[in-house]
């Protein structure tokens, strides 16, 4: 089951946007790990927007897609033939997380957070 779904816009330093998004759109700051910052609305945990520089695998997702499996999504994935261009991986910052592309060219980072974290 899908969980949330979080655009995430490319910027050359994610926290150069700050005042845009959280004294124009009212978001709040939820995450910012230096390549990634995270806003999310204060009244809604699923509205999300992330902003990326460069993400650690040397690729830029388009999307993230958290799911409740994310070994069932990669499995479905692989089923499917769909290409995967970033390896099911534990990432250090508690995250399982595998990139697809989509059927537009868009690459999704697929994840889950993980409860060993």
């Amino acid at each position: 089951m899908t969980r949330r779904v979080v655009p995430n816009l490319r910027a050359e330093v994610p926290q150069d946007g700050e005042d845009f998004f959280t004294k124009v759109l009212g978001l709040r700051r939820a995450m910012d790990m230096g390549f990634i910052v995270t806003y999310v609305s204060p009244s809604n945990a699923e509205a999300q927007v992330s902003v990326l520089s460069q993400d650690p695998s040397g690729l830029n997702p388009d999307y993230s897609v958290e799911v409740d499996d994310v070994d069932e999504a990669h499995a479905s994935a692989e089923n499917q033939g769909r290409e995967i261009v970033y390896p099911l991986t534990d990432e250090p910052w508690g995250v399982r997380r595998f990139f697809v592309r989509d059927p537009t060219g868009s690459i999704v980072n697929v994840l889950a957070h993980r409860e060993d974290k």
